[in-house]
């Protein structure tokens, strides 16, 4: 965006020229975001008085930001924002160098396991806010999907608003492979290469929400599909490949432990002495990684970005060959 008045304080009248960076966004949420502190009451209000303009006449709260459009924003307080933090420097160099792809539309970063991938509920600075703030010349970046924070592996963060709206057409239309390794308690069925098992979400007496298998006719239940390949035996364990078909809150985590095969290092659904075992081994994380990303860059160029596991990983894989399974 381009300001085109010179003074920009949050008091006066603001006229704003929208270029890449907004093009396709919602006019309420372009405000929403850019006047951030405004309560979104307020928002609606000075919409649908016409006090917000573009390019001179009155617009609707849907409104679609186009290219070049000129946004009149009327003279409105904003709250004092807090200082952002800031990554330290051994975080700032660990997101640099987990950087698996990138060219002037996208970054592909295999996440660190443990951090989240946004801010909120307790949590300030996750991979979103890291990246703006290592990389304050970049104009517009935003998480074009998810993964759980205890998850590592490949995770795709957009760099314009027109990359961001590819990378969605082609998650809804299911043209981008997700693949990923999971360490899973005990012996993967051999004959078990789908998982098709609907889930529901559940919000327990203490506040924890945790997701489940949704029995017959219960309400909120939505269709979930995942594939599973048979990678490697151990003694008490397999490591297996997941690829998701629906992109689930936890689905591949608990079709494991619907097969009886829970991953393992999962808090949430794998047996506590389970768990503690492969502590003792060096495990002290989700043996969950996002190991590949196939998908077709915006000029209909096919790519495939892998992400090895992290040493932690890979040690816990070596250990466990000293007594490989059957």
């Amino acid at each position: 965006m381009r300001f085109m008045n010179s003074s920009c304080s949050p008091i006066s009248v603001q006229f704003v020229e929208v270029d890449d960076a907004n093009v396709g966004q919602r006019i309420d949420n372009f405000l929403v975001s850019y006047l951030k502190g405004v309560p979104k009451s307020r928002i609606y209000r000075i919409l649908r008085k016409g006090e917000v303009r573009v390019n001179k006449g009155r617009v609707k709260p849907e409104y679609k930001l186009c290219d070049g459009d000129t946004v009149r924003i009327p003279p409105i307080r904003v709250s004092e924002r807090t200082p952002a933090l800031q990554p330290n420097a051994n975080l700032s160099q660990l997101l640099e160098t987990s950087v698996l792809f990138e060219n002037d539309e996208l970054l592909v970063v295999n996440k660190p396991s443990g951090l989240a991938v946004h801010g909120g509920s307790g949590i300030s600075l996750g991979l979103i806010e890291s990246f703006r703030q290592i990389r304050p010349d970049s104009r517009f970046l935003e998480l074009a999907h998810r993964l759980d924070r205890d998850t590592s592996g490949c995770i795709m963060i957009a760099k314009k608003r027109s990359s961001l709206r590819h990378i969605h057409q082609q998650l809804r239309g299911g043209h981008i492979q997700k693949v990923y390794q999971a360490l899973v308690a005990g012996r993967w069925p051999n004959r078990r290469k789908i998982v098709n098992a609907s889930l529901v979400k559940n919000q327990l007496a203490s506040g924890e929400r945790i997701v489940r298998v949704a029995g017959v006719d219960t309400k909120g239940a939505k269709c979930s599909l995942t594939e599973y390949r048979i990678i490697q035996r151990y003694q008490g364990c397999t490591l297996v490949e997941a690829k998701p078909i629906t992109g689930r809150t936890h689905q591949i985590r608990v079709h494991c432990q619907s097969v009886g095969c829970s991953v393992i290092g999962d808090d949430k659904y794998c047996d506590t002495d389970i768990n503690k075992h492969y502590r003792q081994l060096g495990l002290k994380r989700l043996f969950l990684h996002a190991y590949r990303l196939e998908f077709t860059l915006s000029d209909g160029q096919p790519l495939v970005v892998t992400a090895p596991l992290s040493g932690e990983l890979a040690l816990v894989l070596d250990r466990l060959l000293v007594e490989p399974g059957v």
